[in-house]
């Protein structure tokens, strides 16, 4: 156990690249389990999918596709699948496995927690930074960094723009602006491509603008390039997903509520969404710690903090509203606000004389954080019957043959059978004129999971295979 009286003078305990090395290597416990975790197994494998069928069917980016849209080809509008096309890349060299996003994830951002403590020890303190970072690695990020989805890779690259934009800005040597320029422009373009909220964050750039000893020819320069990247997204979102959508028939991407609607949802589930903010940012000791910051902030009149906060939280809550209802009953969609309120936190620790205090709220942080994600470390037991789902489907059935699954809304069963088809609940597949439209359009078998995403349910069809996870019937 770490003697916490020798932290002061133990060198690699104060160096950050040490801990972020440490709690990678935490996290890459299980790193090669497939994405049946309890959380967000859905979202996984919905980015899975778009990799693997980049690698079986086609491999051009702008026309990713899904397996859950029945007859359709799949093709569809979501996320600019920049994550998934990594996961593709890695396919091609080293064969299809599930878990490469998991690790690709995982190496992005643990390389966004470090950009983010260069930033912060660029414009306040080495402490500040220090705790803040800690804190940002054991908040929700900690789980979801090995998720194989897009949240955390998004926020990193967008964090990691802000570092190389913010040092075009204050670059006293000419021959040195082209570099980070060039850096950010990418790292901006592909951030706010994979997810764009986490765009939000820009706004503290306005800070920047209003600074009197950055040339204007500077700021104009800044401002073309910026907007020059992220064109695409506003392409990509507002253009080529409503094509795709309209032309190929199936709609898969939530594109917001308008603001009248949203600011209603959040209001109707006003508790739920304060929640996400004390529970699962930080969680609550966090949330605490976070609140000190504010005091101290306040109390020192720390001017850039407080309006770093202010700016990003009021363009973080054009986001909220946006997203109404799903906000508050998805935990991942607070996940871009984290690194300001970890910022805060740190801020706060920074400010306590005695150091002790500091270390044992961090400590104290750092339990209650990691202990509440530790069980997306582990699969459950019945939910290990989808891993060779798509084995055990090809004594029976063909890759190509079309399948009706009862899970509901879940598209996991359906990722794990490694077939195409559609997923709905044993209410509808009980519906004889249900079946009959699906069969006209290519329907072959019905798939009934009884343990794992579905209960079991006798059908009047042909019984083709049955154990006691799933029984395969033929749908005519």
């Amino acid at each position: 156990m770490i003697n916490l009286k020798n932290i002061n003078t133990t060198t690699v305990f104060k160096d950050i690249r040490f801990w972020i090395i440490l709690f990678f290597i935490i996290r890459l416990y299980g790193i090669t389990l497939p994405p049946l975790e309890v959380s967000h197994n859905w979202r996984q494998t919905t980015v899975t999918m778009v990799a693997r069928n980049f690698l079986e069917i086609d491999a051009n980016i702008f026309y990713p596709r899904i397996d859950i849209a029945g007859e359709k080809t799949g093709i569809t509008g979501m996320e600019f699948p920049v994550f998934n096309y990594l996961i593709y890349l890695a396919s091609e060299i080293f064969g299809y496995q599930h878990w490469y996003g998991r690790l690709i994830n995982l190496l992005i951002s643990s390389l966004g927690l470090y950009f983010f403590y260069g930033l912060i020890n660029k414009y306040f303190s080495k402490s500040t930074a220090f705790y803040a970072t800690i804190i940002l690695s054991v908040s929700v990020w900690f789980a979801f960094s090995r998720k194989i989805m897009p949240d955390t890779f998004s926020s990193s690259l967008l964090i990691m723009s802000l570092y190389f934009g913010s040092n075009y800005l204050e670059e006293k040597n000419p021959k040195h602006l082209l570099k980070p320029l060039i850096l950010y422009f990418f790292l901006l373009m592909f951030g706010a491509l994979s997810k764009m909220p986490s765009a939000y964050i820009l706004i503290v750039f306005i800070l920047f603008y209003i600074d009197k000893n950055i040339s204007i020819k500077r700021k104009s320069i800044f401002f073309l390039v910026s907007t020059t990247a992220l064109l695409p997204t506003f392409w990509w979102y507002f253009s080529w997903v409503p094509y795709l959508v309209e032309t190929y028939g199936f709609w898969h991407f939530f594109m917001g509520k308008s603001f009248l609607v949203g600011a209603q949802e959040i209001m109707n589930n006003f508790p739920q969404t304060l929640s996400r903010f004390y529970e699962t940012a930080l969680k609550y000791t966090g949330f605490v710690v976070f609140l000190l910051g504010f005091y101290f902030a306040i109390k020192n009149k720390k001017k850039l903090l407080l309006y770093i906060l202010l700016l990003s939280f009021l363009s973080f809550t054009i986001i909220i509203i946006k997203a109404g209802f799903t906000f508050p009953h998805h935990s991942y969609y607070i996940i871009p606000f984290v690194p300001i309120m970890a910022l805060m936190a740190g801020y706060g620790l920074a400010q306590l004389k005695n150091q002790k205090w500091a270390l044992t709220l961090l400590l104290i942080i750092a339990a209650e954080g990691i202990l509440n994600q530790q069980h997306d470390f582990r699969i459950k037991e019945k939910e290990w019957a989808l891993v060779d789902l798509d084995t055990q489907l090809d004594n029976y059935i063909t890759k190509d043959d079309l399948i009706l699954i009862n899970s509901a809304k879940y598209p996991t069963p359906m990722y794990f059978s490694h077939r195409k088809g559609w997923v709905n609940t044993n209410e509808m597949i009980l519906q004889k004129a249900y079946i009959k439209e699906l069969n006209s359009k290519g329907l072959q078998y019905i798939l009934i999971l009884k343990r794992s995403f579905g209960s079991p349910l006798k059908l009047d069809y042909k019984l083709i295979t049955e154990n006691d996870d799933f029984a395969l019937y033929q749908s005519r």
